[in-house]
């Protein structure tokens, strides 16, 4: 079982020694609980629990402001009468090396308009990235690995 799945069975058992199961009480036992983990953590082979589990937090946060400004200036782009865009298919070479980090680094930039993750490398050590606006190659790469890559790598080591 994961840390996570184990605080948030202590965040349960908390409401329920509270009497009430309810957000707030699930919300502070779930603090608690990773208060307690972060603690014996080593324990369980993850002393950094609860700084991934922030910056997990952080970069969704992230993802979620990149999708709001990337959705204005694709629907500016696209309600102006002439295009702004200059399509490209750009090399994207990966620090991520697990299929998991490498899955969710390419579903997050497909999930940003404007770009679209096209293929990966056999050898895994690039990601083939279709962007609306790549008239830099080079900014595009530097965007991608400054901001969702690193973010990745943060949470996952």
């Amino acid at each position: 079982m994961t840390l996570f799945a184990i605080n948030l069975v202590l965040a349960l058992f908390w409401a329920m020694a509270n009497g009430e199961v309810t957000l707030p009480t699930l919300t502070s036992g779930f603090l608690v609980g990773m208060l307690v983990l972060h603690l014996v953590g080593p324990v369980f082979g993850d002393s950094r629990y609860a700084v991934r589990f922030f910056r997990a937090i952080s970069l969704v946060v992230f993802f979620l402001s990149e999708l709001v400004l990337s959705s204005v200036r694709v629907a500016i782009d696209v309600l102006k009468p002439t295009f702004t865009m200059h399509p490209a298919i750009i090399q994207v070479p990966l620090d991520v090396s697990d299929d998991v980090q490498i899955t969710l680094l390419a579903n997050l930039i497909s999930l940003t308009p404007g770009t679209l993750s096209v293929d990966v490398s056999d050898d895994k050590s690039n990601l083939y990235v279709h962007a609306m606006y790549g008239e830099d190659p080079a900014e595009v790469v530097k965007r991608i690995k400054l901001s969702f890559e690193r973010r990745i790598l943060e949470v996952f080591r």
